[in-house]
């Protein structure tokens, strides 16, 4: 049974799917399932290919039948993995499939910011002329917040600007830092010198909402806030405030606390950059994350 929207929209994957289990289903609703729903649609399965719909308790201890659940894409913070563990369901991923498209939609970011390409787009859509070319990013400093995969590979893409790079991580980054000419920093070091502070933490209890209020006020007036991880990472009314008061330059985000948002207010900010989740959802990755997760199912039944 299979539910990510990307993944079953794919013709391809449905088929290398259907070629490993004949009797494969798939979500048709073009969204992520809700709990009740996610319970009904695998009433009946031995093994689950999920997204990011809530794999929680209620729903681990209303599918008996369930032995496996593959992830589609790397973060696992919709999924009761203690749940699983004790209900002897298996939990299978991938880490890193996403990391290149990811770390292109970042730099999207991050260079459109520098360079005022979405405020004056914003702009000239309205019939207003403003010709502000931002400023460059070459030579800049630029704070990464999670030196993961995808961390890792944003440094990287980085390094030709001649820009100094920060790192932030809970792991010891000094062979990495080395590397690409990097320094790992403390946090509040980081979010004080940076002219761009880019997001790529995993959501637990200790990154939910760890960008406040007090800290985007500690930032840069002229630094911007990138964030392509997960959206409760940041304080999204506290976010708000600091852009309509100027407290930072700018921010753009792929990810919300409530998706798709719901606050009209906060999306129309014209120094807020956003799309919807699509991170890694260029084809590649789609392709990449759908074939991950299926040949960890099949390696599974192999056993």
């Amino acid at each position: 049974m299979a539910t990510p929207p990307a993944f079953c929209r794919s013709k391809i994957l449905r088929a290398e799917l259907a070629r490993a289990f004949p009797n494969a289903a798939y979500n048709e609703k073009d969204r992520y399932l809700t709990e009740s729903e996610l319970v009904e649609f695998l009433n009946d399965a031995d093994a689950a290919l999920v997204g990011r719909d809530p794999v929680g308790e209620r729903v681990v201890r209303a599918l008996p039948r369930l032995k496996v659940v593959s992830k589609y894409g790397v973060g696992l913070d919709n999924i009761d993995r203690q749940a699983l563990q004790t209900r002897g369901v298996t939990l299978c991923w991938t880490s890193g499939v996403n990391r290149r498209p990811v770390a292109e939609l970042t730099f999207c970011f991050i260079l459109g910011l520098c360079r005022k390409v979405f405020a004056g787009g914003y702009k000239l859509k309205r019939r207003q002329w403003v010709k502000d070319g931002g400023t460059s990013f070459a030579g800049k400093t630029l704070g990464i917040i999670g030196c993961g995969q995808v961390g890792k590979e944003v440094a990287r893409l980085a390094r030709p600007f001649d820009c100094r790079i920060l790192v932030r991580d809970i792991l010891d980054m000094t062979e990495f830092c080395r590397q690409v000419g990097a320094a790992q920093v403390e946090f509040d070091d980081l979010i004080e010198a940076a002219d761009i502070v880019s997001l790529h933490v995993p959501l637990t209890q200790a990154t939910r909402r760890m960008i406040d209020d007090s800290v985007l006020r500690r930032m840069k007036p002229t630094a911007y806030l990138v964030n392509t991880s997960r959206g409760a990472v940041v304080d999204q009314q506290a976010l708000k405030v600091a852009l309509q008061e100027g407290v930072i330059a700018g921010a753009a985000l792929d990810v919300f606390e409530s998706e798709p948002p719901d606050d009209p207010e906060f999306l129309a900010s014209p120094n807020l950059m956003v799309t919807p989740h699509i991170g890694g959802n260029s084809i590649e990755a789609v392709e990449a994350m759908g074939r991950a997760a299926i040949r960890q199912l099949v390696e599974f039944f192999d056993r």
